[in-house]
């Protein structure tokens, strides 16, 4: 049985034709010995099996990763070393490396050697690390870096310190041997640039010491009272000039704007007990005003008296006689308006008479009748 042609060729180099080729002794079959590498018969047609060794006998070998960029890096036509990309030429010839290398020293002359300074800004010019002068607003020029550097800061915006940062506790010696826990903020800005840069080593952290040390000492001047009261306006003013002439002293370079104290509270661990006697004295403040209150309108009204007794007296000077009289006339008037009475000048009628109990019948029984028609 003839069989059909396989596409990968005969291993064995035989094509199926006469018999069967697989079986051991039959026609037509030419399998090579054990260790014979089988060969294609001649005028064998067809595409080679790719699974199969190639026919020259060397064995296959996978590209490496050196061979690859080797390939990839080969000049045209294959052969040589050299980039894979290179720059076209310019229309003349030439190459566009000394523009490419004059455009790179343009822009870096650029961009050290020209300066933009903001109206709110400075700048500190500096020649090897060596001050050399102070830059104002506007445009300036100085030589490329690195000979001089320009260092630029903000000196017209109010910075602000708050102490203690966050919800920390700072407790305080009052005059009176109290405590108080005190919050503020301090507002500054840079006076002198030059000063402020090479003066001090940690400009910020000077301004947060000097502001507690001024306050420590103001709050050891005053009572708890003045500190959570009235005095406030006067700490923040003295802290304010403290801090000032402290940071003047060391030519800092530094100006305070203003101090404002935030809170004002006695120490966590005693708030209850401090809240007590706040509420005591102003209990006791209340009763003071009340008193004071009373006292006034007692001065008010004899003042009233006097005056009205001088203007009496006065009328009693030119005419003592009948001053006299009008005054008894209204001093009785006023004393017998308040009592019962009865005056009785007809002849033969005996002494007493109740006439006010006879006056007093006739309204109780009206008030009685009128009391049971409601019921």
């Amino acid at each position: 049985m003839t069989g059909k042609k396989s596409p990968w060729g005969d291993p064995g180099g035989a094509d199926d034709r006469g018999g069967d080729a697989g079986t051991e002794g039959g026609a037509g079959s030419n399998r090579p010995e054990s260790g014979e590498r089988p060969s294609p018969p001649p005028g064998s047609e067809g595409p080679r099996n790719p699974w199969l060794p190639p026919a020259s006998g060397e064995p296959r070998k996978g590209p490496s990763i050196e061979e690859l960029f080797r390939k990839r890096s080969a000049g045209p036509g294959g052969g040589g070393r050299g980039p894979a990309f290179r720059l076209p030429p310019r229309p003349d010839g030439k190459s566009w490396v000394p523009i490419g290398v004059a455009a790179f020293v343009l822009l870096w002359l650029g961009t050290s050697m020209v300066h933009r300074i903001a109206p709110q800004e400075q700048g500190i010019v500096t020649t090897f690390g060596s001050y050399s002068r102070t830059l104002h607003p506007g445009m300036a020029l100085t030589l490329p870096w690195p000979v001089q550097s320009v260092s630029v800061k903000d000196v017209t915006s109010i910075r602000r310190e708050s102490i203690p940062e966050g919800e920390g506790e700072k407790l305080m010696l009052t005059a009176d041997q109290n405590l108080v826990d005190l919050t503020y903020l301090v507002r500054w800005n840079i006076k002198d640039l030059k000063l402020y840069s090479f003066q001090l080593a940690e400009p910020d952290q000077t301004v947060r010491e000097v502001a507690e040390a001024a306050m420590r000492a103001s709050i050891a001047e005053v009572t708890l009272n003045d500190a959570m009261g009235s005095g406030r306006a006067a700490i923040e003013q003295n802290v304010r000039e403290r801090m000032q002439r402290v940071l003047d002293a060391y030519r800092s370079g530094v100006k305070i704007q203003g101090v404002e104290i935030k809170k004002t509270d006695p120490p966590a661990k005693v708030v209850d007990a401090f809240k007590e006697v706040l509420a005591a004295q102003q209990d006791a403040q209340s009763e003071v005003n009340r008193a004071e209150a009373w006292a006034q309108q007692l001065t008010a009204r004899a003042q009233g008296e006097a005056a009205a007794f001088d203007k009496v007296y006065e009328q009693y000077k030119l005419a003592p006689e009948v001053t006299r009289r009008r005054m008894y006339y209204e001093t009785m008037e006023r004393v017998l308006s308040q009592t019962d009475k009865v005056i009785v000048e007809t002849p033969g009628v005996q002494s007493y008479l109740p006439l006010p109990e006879i006056k007093r019948r006739p309204s109780d029984a009206a008030s009685d009748a009128s009391n049971g028609g409601a019921n």
